[in-house]
Parts: structure tokens; sequence; C-alpha cells
């Protein structure tokens, strides 16, 4: 009997609910969508030659019902396109060339070897390591979406906070917040940026300068709450909320002072900036300088006196697109150069550089195919002609509402959307080119409505357990869940009050 009874527990225990993939929960929710176009209204609106919505014209159609068939090659659609929805091959691509590049980038350890010469560097002055270390990560994730591969600097970091009288939160919040904030504000982050944007057919750069600034305050805001709950331990260790685990952490993390002597060749040296070089440049070809102020056409201009040189011009490529002008294709290829680039460089075999692309490429490759599943949503209920009824439907509500309630609302909607759907590209392609509509009517930005879907995911990525990064950086560290919520609340709920006033002021402006 007692037999019985355990393998009963250890079966209770095999079948305990394990929350579903993100591919699981986008297929779940194309299937749903199809079950919708046989219950919901047919319908379309009227566009302008430019292909966007005029409102208050829509009309019921005759209806489209989508079947089993048509829920299979929603994905597939989703990734090439069809009559009715632009495929997502070309961010697809994009963030495998991405992927190919950072792994490129890894292979040479100039990112791991730079954190550490940086720590070395204020070896005695650990305390200035706080801002400076979430500045770096924070950069980390608002221009790549920085998160998996921190994994490394946990372990590093842990003793040096730990031997300077700090704790072993300090060193994850340094890492987690720091990336995830970035993310919170991504700026020109592929994997949230680039997908939203490509969704609502606009520049990446469209919006960039409210992005930075947002970027600076909510950084500010987590390195003065990181500085502040470090500098309260290091007066009264007692109040740290790891306290009653301080002796286990002690003999935990232990590592040789040698581990400490990080130095950087030439080579890697040149990598990093090279590195820099890629987002700058990125950054400038995507800000649409010609619309800020119609005389700055500068890269215009140079572009236009390139190609027209003699032989250079020919051999620079006679396609070549200013910089402000540049969209997927344009900064695939950079970053494709610049991996290139990186390669002679750091005098890299041909062997090497492309194991290192290659499996840079593997790395990013699930990110890649769920954008298409997730724009399969889409392509069920454009086919089903009930995306126009679900628009209508928002037009409809959105009478009389204020641009900050709205952009308020959306961001509120994001914040659960992004626990059930934990990929930011998912989120992007799954729901950007329903909400960005509904903020035309209610005359936001598509770009504001980008930073409020950006801010909802980033909040929610700090503390959900859904989270591979969260619960692969307390598991290192040894930081129960809870205890991690306990430390975070007032962050989260100062990141959320300032997301909400920001977003509010940049609906009206």
């Amino acid at each position: 009997m007692e037999g019985l009874i355990l393998n009963v527990v250890k079966q209770h225990k095999r079948k305990r609910f394990k929350m579903p993939s993100a591919f699981t929960i986008l297929f779940f929710i194309i299937g749903f969508v199809a079950i919708l176009t046989w219950i919901i209204p047919a319908g379309q609106y009227s566009t302008d030659k430019a292909g966007n919505i005029i409102a208050h014209t829509y009309k019921m159609v005759q209806a489209n019902p989508q079947g089993i068939w048509d829920v299979f090659m929603a994905p597939i659609y989703g990734m090439v396109g069809n009559d009715h929805t632009d495929g997502a091959i070309q961010i697809s691509l994009f963030i495998l060339v991405i992927g190919g590049f950072l792994g490129v980038v890894n292979k040479t350890k100039a990112l791991d070897d730079g954190i550490g010469a940086v720590v070395h560097r204020y070896k005695g002055k650990e305390k200035m390591l706080i801002p400076i270390l979430m500045i770096l990560f924070a950069l980390g994730g608002s221009t790549y979406g920085m998160a998996e591969e921190t994994i490394a600097f946990y372990p590093l970091l842990i003793p040096v906070m730990m031997g300077v009288g700090f704790d072993s939160l300090v060193a994850v919040s340094i890492v987690l917040v720091g990336t995830q904030v970035g993310c919170l504000a991504s700026t020109v982050n592929p994997f949230a940026t680039g997908v939203a944007s490509q969704a609502l057919h606009i520049s990446m750069g469209k919006g960039l300068i409210s992005r930075v600034v947002f970027l600076v305050i909510v950084v500010a805001l987590s390195i003065w709450y990181v500085y502040h709950y470090a500098s309260t331990i290091e007066k009264n260790p007692n109040k740290s909320l790891v306290y009653n685990q301080r002796k286990e952490d002690e003999e935990r993390f232990t590592i040789p002072k040698s581990d400490m002597q990080v130095s950087m060749t030439k080579q890697q040296k040149i990598v990093l900036w090279i590195f820099a070089l890629t987002f700058v440049l990125m950054i400038i070809s995507l800000v649409p300088w010609n619309s800020i102020n119609k005389n700055w056409t500068f890269f215009d201009s140079f572009n236009k006196w390139l190609s027209n040189l003699p032989i250079i011009g020919h051999l620079v490529g006679s396609k070549l697109v200013p910089l402000g002008s540049w969209y997927f294709n344009e900064i695939t290829a950079l970053f494709f150069f610049m991996s290139v680039l990186v390669m002679f460089s750091f005098k890299m075999s041909e062997n090497e550089y492309i194991d290192a692309f290659i499996a840079g490429m593997a790395d990013f490759l699930s990110v890649a195919i769920i954008v298409a599943v997730a724009r399969g949503i889409q392509v069920v209920m454009n086919d089903g002609l009930i995306t126009a009824t679900v628009l209508h439907w928002g037009e409809l509500g959105l009478k009389g509402l204020s641009q900050s309630v709205f952009i308020i609302i959306t961001y509120i909607f994001y914040i659960p959307m992004a626990f059930l759907i934990p990929s930011t590209s998912g989120l992007a392609a799954a729901t950007m080119s329903i909400i960005g509509p509904m903020g035309k009517f209610a005359g936001v930005d598509g770009s504001a409505v980008i930073t409020a879907y950006q801010a909802a995911s980033g909040w929610i990525n700090l503390i959900t357990p859904t989270s591979g990064v969260v619960m692969g950086a307390l598991a290192i560290a040894h930081i129960n869940i809870s205890v991690w919520w306990k430390w975070i609340a007032k962050l989260m709920l100062y990141l959320f009050i300032v997301s909400c006033i920001f977003l509010g002021i940049l609906a009206i402006i």
C-alpha cells in the first residue's frame, strides 16, 4: 500500500501543470481565431493610395470562415506572405543574421572579457560598478535585446559584490534589472522595436528620440534603486533580504583572485569598436533625417557624390541607399558585413567564422520562426475578413477617449499579454497590426503604441516565472523568487507609474 501511494505521488508530480511554450500558445490562438471567423461578421474598410485605413468607412461583406487547412497554412503564409498579409521573411532573416553576427562576436569573447576588464579596473571601487555596469547592460538590452547571454556574468559579479559588503541580490539586480530595463525602453531592439515597426510598416527610427529619453529616465531610476539598497546593507548587513543565507553564499561563491585578472587583446578591443560602430551606424541609418528637418540632406548628398565617383562608385555598389532611408534589407546587410569585418579583424579562419555564424543563427532560429507563427494569427484574421470588424469595434469603443487614456490602457493591456506570450517578438507580431491601427483611431502615433508595448513587455519580464532569464539568474544566486519579488516590488511600482506618466505625455505631444 505504501508503495502504491508513493507511485501515485510520483505520477502526480510528473503531471504537474507546465506552462506551454510560446509556439503552442500562438498555435492555439490561431485555431481560436479561426473559430471566431465563423462567428464574427466579416467586414472591410476603404483605404487610401498608401494602403492606410480610412476611418468611418467600415462596411460588412460576405463571410469567409477559415478551416483546418487554413490554420496549418497560416504560419507558412505568416513567413512568406499572401494576398492579404505581408510575410515576416524580412524580419526573420534579419533576426537570423543578427544571431550570426552575435555568434561571431561571442566567439572572440570580446564582450565577456570587456565586462571582466571593467570589473577588474574598478577593483576597490566596486560601488562605482553599479551605475557603470547597469548602463552597459541596459544599452545591451535596449539595442539588441541582451538577456540569456548574461548568465555567465552572475558567478563573476556575486563574489565581487559580496566581498565589499553587499549581497547576491545586488549582483543579480545589476545584470537582470540592467538588461530588462533596457528592453523595457528598447530603442532599436530588433526583437521588439524591429518586429513591431515592421508590423506597422514604419521605420525603427520613428520615435527614437522619445525612446532614448525614456531609456535615460528608467535606467536612472533603476540605478538609484539598486544603489540605495546596496548603500543600506553596506551600513547595516542585517537589512539584506538574503542575510540568513550569507554564510552559505560565502561558501558557494568563491573564485580565485587570478580569475579577476582579465586583460583584453588588441584584436578584442578592435572587435568591441566594430560592435559599437555597428549599432551606431544602425541607429544613424534608421533615423529619418529628412522628415526631422528638410534641410538635413547631407546623407543623400554624400550618397549621390559617392555613387557618381568614377570606379569607386561602381566598386561600392550601385544600390547603396542613403543613411536615414534604410530598412530591414539594408541593416541585415550591415550586420552581415560587420560580421565579416570581425572575422578579418580577429584573424579567424574561414571554418571558425562559418561555424560561429551558423551557431549564432541556430541560437536565434526559434525567435525567427516564432515571428512567422505569430504573424499567422493576422493571416487568419485577414483571410477570414474579421480584422476590419475588430478594428471597427475598437473605433466605436474609442469614441471620446483621449490619447493619454488610450495609450495607458494599451500599456496595461500588454502586461497580461506579455505574461501569456513571453516572447517579445511573438507578442509584437501577434498583436501590433491590430493595436497600431486602433491607435490611429484615437489619434495616437504608431511609434507611441510600440513604446507602450515594449514598456509592458520589459516590465513583466522583470518578475515573470515563465522567463528562463529570471529563473536562471535566481537559480545561480540561490535566491527564492518570492524574495526577488519582495525586493523588486517597489521598483516595479515606480516603473509602472513612470511608464504611465511618460506614455500619457508622449501620446499628446
